[in-house]
C-alpha cells in the first residue's frame, strides 16, 4: 500500500488513513457489512479474512487466512481459527507498517474458545497480542459514550474486582484516550454506581462508599452517579463519557441510545481498533438484511482517529 499522506487538489497535504478490516466469524453477517462499509471515503482498505470470503472484495488489497468452505473440521472450532487468525493477521500488519488501524467484524466468543483463543472477545485478545498492560472498552455514539470497568465477567466476578485502583486505572485511560483520540482537551467524566440511588448512605450497598466514591476523587470526576440518571445527563451534554461499573448497565444504556450507530473502541491499545456495536446476527446471516450502519460508523472513527493522530504528527516540528 502507498503512505498514509496525499495531496487534495488544491495541493493540501492530507491524511489518508490505511485501515485493516477483518470479516469476523464467516458464519455471521461479518462479510456483509464490511462489503458495505468499504464504500466510506477517504480510506485505503485491507480486507482480511477467510480466502473464500475475501476473494472479490473491492478493497485495496485482501489478505487471506485459510478456507472456510470444505474444510474437515468442526464447524464451530474452523469458524474460530479464521476469525481468530485474522486478527492475528492483522495485528501483524500493523506491526509491519502498513496499516494505521485495526476495524474487527464480529466474532463468536464461543466459537474463538473452540478454536482455543481463551478469551472473553476481542478487547483482551489483542490486548495479549500488542502488549498493552490495561485496556478499556468504550461504546460510542453521536449521543452518548460509556466506558466499561468490567466488561465480560459474571456479575459475581465483576463485582470481586471493581476495586478503586480499577476504576481509576480506567478512568486514566480514557481520560487519555479521550484527549489523544478524540480531541477532548478536559474530558468530563462520569461515575455510575453500582447500587440504586448510588446506594442511598449505605442503605441499598456500600460499594460506592468504599469504592466508587473514593476512585471519583482521586479521578476528580462526578459520581458516583445513580444509574437511572447519570446517562441521561451525559446524553444531555453534561459529561463527556461515563464510567460504567459493569458491562450490562453500560451497554444497555448505550444500545438504548443509539443500536446501530454506536462503535466498540479499544481504549489503551498502542493502535486505533474499533467495531461495530453488534455481534454476528446468526440468524439472519446470508439474507442480504444485515444493516451495516455500525460497522461504517466503526471505519469512518477509526479512520478519525487516525487523522487526528497524524495530522497532530504533521505539525510539530
Amino acid at each position: 500500500m502507498q503512505g498514509w499522506t496525499g495531496y487534495s487538489e488544491k495541493g493540501v497535504r492530507i491524511v489518508i488513513p490505511r485501515l485493516a478490516i477483518t470479516t469476523g466469524d464467516p458464519r455471521g453477517i461479518g462479510a456483509e457489512v464490511v462489503a458495505a462499509a468499504l464504500s466510506v471515503p477517504g480510506v485505503r482498505t485491507v480486507v482480511v479474512g477467510p480466502d473464500d470470503v475475501v476473494a472479490g472484495m473491492r478493497a485495496e488489497r485482501v489478505v487471506g487466512v485459510g478456507a472456510w468452505a470444505g474444510g474437515g473440521d468442526e464447524p464451530l472450532a474452523r469458524a474460530g481459527r479464521l476469525t481468530g487468525r485474522a486478527v492475528e493477521a492483522a495485528v501483524g500488519l500493523w506491526r509491519d507498517g502498513e496499516v494505521d488501524a485495526i476495524v474487527t467484524g464480529p466474532g463468536d466468543k464461543r466459537a474463538l474458545n473452540a478454536a482455543g483463543y481463551r478469551y472473553p472477545g476481542h478487547t483482551e485478545m489483542l490486548r495479549d497480542l500488542l502488549g498493552a498492560p490495561q485496556v478499556a472498552m468504550m461504546l460510542a455514539s453521536e449521543r452518548l459514550r460509556v466506558v466499561l470497568v468490567t466488561t465480560h465477567l459474571p456479575l459475581r466476578d465483576a463485582l470481586a474486582i471493581l476495586t478503586a485502583e480499577r476504576i481509576v486505572a480506567i478512568g486514566e485511560i480514557a481520560r487519555r484516550s479521550l484527549r489523544e483520540w478524540f480531541g477532548l482537551e478536559q474530558p468530563r467524566l462520569a461515575l455510575c454506581a453500582l447500587n440504586p440511588h448510588a446506594g442511598e448512605g449505605g442503605l441499598f450497598g456500600h460499594e460506592e462508599e468504599q469504592s466508587l466514591a473514593p476512585a471519583a476523587r482521586t479521578l476528580g470526576i462526578a459520581g458516583p452517579l445513580p444509574a437511572d440518571t447519570v446517562f441521561v445527563r451525559a446524553m444531555r451534554g453534561e459529561f463527556d463519557a461515563v464510567l460504567a461499573p459493569y458491562h450490562d448497565v453500560g451497554m444497555t444504556a448505550i444500545k438504548v441510545a443509539s443500536f446501530g450507530r454506536a462503535v466498540n473502541v479499544t481504549l489503551g491499545l498502542p493502535v486505533p481498533r474499533t467495531a461495530p456495536d453488534h455481534g454476528t446476527a446468526l440468524d439472519i446471516a446470508g439474507k442480504g438484511i444485515a444493516d451495516p450502519s455500525s460497522m461504517r460508523e466503526a471505519v469512518a472513527v477509526a479512520a478519525a482517529i487516525v487523522r487526528r493522530l497524524r495530522e497532530g504528527a504533521l505539525s510539530r516540528p
